[in-house]
């Protein structure tokens, strides 16, 4: 035998959880076989024991159940213990109803199977070894049941085989059922972290880059300065070039701030310790800082949203993020790019729209967790960065095209730090 897995407090959890409710239904119909058996069949049984024994296991499942709306922690012991007590319960009801000689022993096999799905080794073994010395004991110790009748009680017995086939294979069924959903959420999950972990590790090692090159920038930057500095005092400039040249000075200016603070946001400036800004003034500087990097690009602002604005930590990732996606858009197209925010008191949602050609199958399926190589249209590294930053602080980021023509980037943050 394959050993399983051990299970999680999680995992037990839920599969107590589904081990309540079919336990539910095997009291239900134990109920009604010892009340019914008397009045259709003509066989007594006694109804007292056999029926305080059904009373006794509901009011423990209540009580199971209740811990479990309060949140309790199951263990593998504890739920072997629960299915002990299931084992010790049909044992003691089929004792009193003809022992071995009573189909409805068969019912000591669903919780070895269901031990076998969800618990460790050693307490399958424990669990099979007690369903097989009550089965050895109830092959010696019993009260028959009252049948002369050789024949009639050939007919009960294959009718009890059947109502015993009919349960054991639907509890299994459906046990089984809802445990692989389970495990195959599961490994979603744990695909998903290892997704995320890998791509943590690709950002960190464009940071280890980044803050290499924005060491390695700074001087070529510094003598760029200079020079722009020069030909703008040289009173020979022609003045069709004092404006580019003025204009290169100050995107010369943008680069040297951007590597200034480069290390500070990698490091220093952790998000605990980042100040909140009301979510209008924050999205209003971010679309600034964006226009002194891309002075040719046009954009049109909706806002709406609760008054006065809420507040939102300003993470220097998250203005990143958003100046990524405003980058992606005014790249992708000549007309002004379509910024529609909106907030109330818990999130803050942010869609940037443009008209340019959509988002390749590729992006929409990929973009965000994986980088692409450089194109003209965008969408590759930034994606990337943006998404890790949005899904970091807790939000969601969506890509779509618009049936109109171009490509949404929708954004969704929480107010509140995560």
């Amino acid at each position: 035998m394959v050993a399983p897995l051990s299970p999680d407090a999680d995992t037990l959890s839920a599969s107590l959880r589904r081990l309540c409710a079919a336990r539910w239904l095997v009291l239900g119909v134990m109920a009604v076989l010892v009340g019914l058996t008397e009045p259709l069949l003509g066989v007594a049984l006694p109804l007292l024991p056999m029926l305080l024994l059904i009373a006794i296991a509901a009011a423990q499942n209540g009580l199971t159940l209740a811990r479990l709306g309060r949140g309790a922690c199951v263990t593998a012991s504890e739920f072997a213990l629960q299915l002990w007590l299931d084992l010790g319960t049909l044992g003691a009801l089929v004792f009193f109803s003809g022992g071995a000689t009573n189909p409805l022993v068969s019912l000591l096999l669903p919780p070895v199977a269901i031990a076998a799905l969800a618990l460790p080794t050693a307490w399958v073994l424990a669990t099979g070894a007690l369903a097989i010395a009550l089965y050895s004991l109830l092959m010696g110790i019993y009260l028959p049941l009252p049948l002369a009748d050789g024949e009639r009680a050939t007919r009960l017995h294959l009718g009890g085989m059947w109502i015993t086939f009919a349960v054991s294979s639907g509890m299994i069924a459906w046990f089984v059922v809802r445990l692989s959903a389970l495990i195959r959420q599961r490994d979603a999950a744990l695909g998903a972290a290892r997704e995320a972990a890998l791509r943590d590790e690709r950002l960190v090692a464009l940071g280890t880059l980044a803050a290499g090159a924005a060491h390695e920038l700074g001087t070529p930057l510094a003598t760029m300065a200079v020079v722009t500095g020069e030909l703008a005092r040289d009173p020979k400039l022609p003045d069709a070039l004092r404006d580019d040249v003025t204009l290169l000075r100050q995107q010369i200016g943008v680069c040297k701030d951007i590597i200034t603070g480069l290390s500070r946001r990698a490091g220093a400036e952790r998000l605990d310790a980042a100040a909140p800004r009301p979510v209008d003034h924050w999205l209003a500087g971010i679309i600034a800082r964006w226009e002194e990097l891309r002075p040719d690009a046009r954009h049109v602002l909706t806002a709406s949203g609760l008054r006065p604005p809420p507040a939102i930590v300003a993470d220097p990732t998250l203005v990143q993020a958003v100046i990524n996606l405003l980058n992606n858009a005014a790249t992708a197209s000549q007309q002004a790019v379509e910024i529609l925010a909106k907030w109330d008191a818990e999130r803050f949602a942010l869609d940037v729209r443009d008209r340019g050609p959509g988002f390749p199958p590729q992006v929409l399926a990929q973009g965000g967790h994986q980088a692409f190589p450089g194109h003209a249209g965008g969408s590759g590294i930034g994606l990337l960065l943006a998404r890790s930053a949005v899904e970091r602080r807790g939000g969601t980021l969506e890509l779509s095209n618009d049936p109109a023509g171009g490509a949404i980037a929708h954004l969704e943050l929480p107010l509140a730090p995560p």
